[in-house]
């Protein structure tokens, strides 16, 4: 007798996964990080970086994929915000003294990462998590065995200032004592201000609508504007990255994916850089993806996941028992 066939229970967006566990790595210089792990590893390790104002629970239905696969998946939110407490007095603001902090803290806790297992390791980055990524790698961090970037920050799209005027700006800006205040203003009340803000990040109002319900219910990871000092630190990072030689230095397998109606990062930067870097591969959607393209509507969602996870069993894991079976 046939079984009856019962539908896949959808997964939860707002509640953690059964069996991961939520702790503080600690930082060599003390600075409790919050970080999250889901999965037994039997594909081998991923690292999830995520992007300027992020939070783990954004990113819980992705993990919560990888970790199905077999990945043991580690992730965890940035200096200054998500769980990982603030950099200033307003807790709403995303401040940063110097990029460097953030790769130095990168560095340190994947060679932490690196070291709880052997087998395949691979990082996937997000926005700002893939800039700060892609600089590591180009500065000589331990390259994992595959890498994957997400509409990676290589250009910030400053209108409707043009990028000369935004520097000068937020470098007077400093100048003056507000480099650790907000660059700008959200209206977090504003109904319209949050249908632009959704319509820049994702065309699926339910999981826009997701990451606002975590925010309200756990204000303390709860985070708005960059301040002036970020804004300075991710407009000069990102052209020294560009005009830089280093980046044609990462001879780490890469896969880039990318949105032509991306509001927030240049995908012309993105191209030039895909460009420089050896084997890279770089796949553009066109106006069907916005910025978060991991959180899009599922026709593009899916696809982007079944590229990732192609393009992991090709590289990470050739010449594996899953590597086998992928082909």
């Amino acid at each position: 007798m046939d079984s009856p066939d019962f539908p896949i229970a959808a997964f939860d967006r707002r509640a953690w996964p059964m069996g991961g566990r939520l702790d503080y790595w600690t930082a060599p210089d003390g600075w409790a990080i919050r970080r999250y792990r889901l999965g037994d590893g039997t594909r081998g390790r991923m690292l999830v970086l995520g992007g300027r104002g992020d939070m783990i629970e954004k990113y819980l239905e992705v993990i919560d994929h990888w970790a199905a696969r077999g990945w043991a998946v580690t992730s965890f939110d940035w200096r200054g915000q998500g769980g990982s407490g603030r950099l200033t007095a307003d807790p709403m603001c995303g401040h940063i003294g110097d990029f460097a902090d953030w790769i130095a803290d990168l560095n340190a806790l994947a060679a932490d990462w690196r070291a709880e297992g052997d087998g395949p390791a691979v990082i996937v980055a997000h926005s700002m998590g893939g800039h700060l990524l892609l600089r590591a790698l180009a500065e000589g961090m331990t390259p994992p065995d595959a890498a994957v970037t997400i509409a990676p920050m290589l250009g910030v799209h400053s209108a409707p200032l043009p990028r000369w005027l935004a520097v000068g700006v937020a470098r007077l800006m400093i100048l003056l004592g507000r480099g650790d205040h907000q660059a700008w203003t959200q209206k977090e009340q504003s109904e319209r201000q949050r249908q632009m803000r959704q319509r820049r990040l994702t065309h699926d109002p339910d999981r826009y609508a997701d990451e606002l319900w975590w925010r309200d219910h756990s204000r303390e990871i709860a985070l708005g504007p960059p301040s002036w000092t970020w804004v300075l630190q991710a407009l000069e990072s990102t052209r020294a990255l560009v005009q830089g030689d280093a980046i044609a230095r990462i001879t780490t397998p890469l896969l880039i994916l990318a949105t032509v109606a991306d509001q927030l990062v240049s995908t012309p930067a993105i191209r030039k850089i895909a460009a420089r870097i050896a084997g890279a591969r770089l796949h553009v959607y066109g106006r069907e993806a916005a910025h978060e393209i991991l959180r899009e509507l599922d026709p593009v969602r899916l696809d982007a996941l079944a590229r990732i996870d192609a393009f992991l069993d090709e590289t990470a894991l050739a010449g594996t028992v899953f590597g086998e079976i992928g082909r």
